[in-house]
């Protein structure tokens, strides 16, 4: 059963996309992508996995396309002009395009370029891909981008409907236009590594699957676009984290935080890739997000220890980002670096500012951080109020469990 997880999760963003570059239809090849899954959840165990399965998860999922057309004659004859205005594009690509997939090493980046259509609201483009490409679940996207899960749902509906009415075409992008869809593709990879560092629910802290696909996913983009310096500064950023995915869960596979992290176990080859792709990132140019933010997890990674980080280092350069990017989560991870720089009353004076800010009300790493300082200042029946605040909405098992703990400890003292 395992081995046919794995199949599926590395052949499903591959047979949508395919599927959505045939038939031009997002909802049809979603719906024949899971028809497809389902028949090999009945057939290969007793079966066995074929030798080609992602050849046998095609030609099932395009046998059901074919049948569910022949049913529809209206979806039959939109799909059909919407088939003509493709070939149409294939014959005469617009000057500057990347031709083929000889160009685009993986049918799933085209459509990821494709989601970030421009004529897609900003907050429904990153959500689409995680969706459809990254495999997601909704509640998973909802809480990628810290929305309701009914809010995310109504915008992948609306994504797709945009995408149906507006005849947006599934190709890849002229150069002319990368530099406008290339940041919502960033933010899609980084967000599906995000949900693979801190699984939003289930049995484990980490979903080493999808934080490796993001990093699989950016390391094409870095072949794509190798000139391109935010493309640099994210593969650097999801590396320079990833180093230390063996050292993040214990033996139960609990939650352990930076101060108690084994640095030996860390990733030393995964750092230095890392930490000279934030040369690259960094040079030639005013710095983007993902650049500053790889350097911040490069001074982590290069200290001896949580105490001799470099941490007004780390600090000015949640300045910076702070500066491109003005969001709650970049001014909460910048107070709880001040916090480790000038104390703990000072990170809490930050926290305390951030405390009206809506994407943070039930963000359980504000309420769980909020806590840790409290429990430091020896505030107890306040941080222990934070911890049962940040339990009730905090998500995997693992980290409910790390903040029982954490609790447990403030009510003993």
């Amino acid at each position: 059963m395992r081995e046919v997880e794995a199949v599926f999760r590395e052949e499903r963003g591959r047979l949508l996309a395919a599927l959505v570059r045939r038939f031009g239809d997002l909802d049809l090849a979603e719906e024949v992508t899971s028809d497809a899954v389902e028949a090999a959840l009945k057939h290969w165990p007793v079966e066995g996995v074929p030798p080609k399965p992602g050849a046998w998860l095609m030609t099932t999922a395009r046998r059901k396309a074919v049948d569910r057309l022949r049913r529809d004659r209206a979806l039959a004859a939109r799909l059909a002009i919407l088939q003509v205005e493709a070939e149409r594009a294939a014959y005469a690509p617009p000057a500057d395009t990347l031709d083929d997939l000889h160009d685009l090493p993986d049918e799933r980046l085209r459509l990821f370029f494709t989601c970030a259509h421009p004529a897609l609201p900003a907050e429904d483009r990153g959500a689409l891909m995680l969706r459809c490409l990254a495999g997601m679940g909704t509640p998973e996207v909802a809480r990628a981008y810290l929305v309701p899960v009914q809010t995310m749902a109504k915008r992948i509906v609306r994504a797709k409907k945009k995408i149906r009415e507006a005849r947006i075409p599934f190709r890849v992008p002229g150069a002319d236009e990368l530099p406008e869809r290339l940041p919502g593709v960033l933010q899609a990879v980084y967000s599906i590594f995000t949900e693979g560092y801190a699984a939003s629910s289930g049995p484990d802290l980490q979903r080493l699957d999808l934080a490796e696909e993001a990093i699989r996913l950016a390391r094409i983009l870095r072949r794509l676009l190798p000139d391109e310096r935010e493309v640099a500064g994210l593969l650097a950023l999801l590396l320079l984290v990833h180093a230390r995915r063996d050292a993040r869960t214990g033996p139960g596979g609990e939650p352990v935080l930076l101060d108690g992290q084994d640095r030996d176990r860390w990733d030393r080859a995964m750092i230095e890739e890392g930490s000279a792709l934030v040369v690259t990132a960094l040079s030639g140019g005013p710095p983007g997000v993902y650049g500053v933010q790889a350097a911040v997890a490069a001074l982590h990674d290069e200290a001896a220890d949580l105490a001799t980080t470099d941490w007004p280092q780390v600090v000015a350069l949640y300045d910076v980002l702070l500066a491109l990017d003005p969001s709650p989560v970049v001014a909460l991870n910048r107070a709880a670096a001040v916090a480790m720089r000038d104390g703990p009353e000072a990170g809490l004076s930050l926290l305390e500012e951030l405390a009206g800010e809506p994407r943070l009300r039930d963000y359980h790493p504000y309420l769980a951080a909020r806590a840790d300082l409290l429990h430091r200042l020896g505030r107890l029946p306040e941080a222990a109020a934070g911890y049962r605040a940040a339990l009730e909405v905090a998500g995997s098992e693992p980290e409910r469990a790390h903040l029982r703990r954490r609790l447990a400890a403030v009510e003993e003292c």
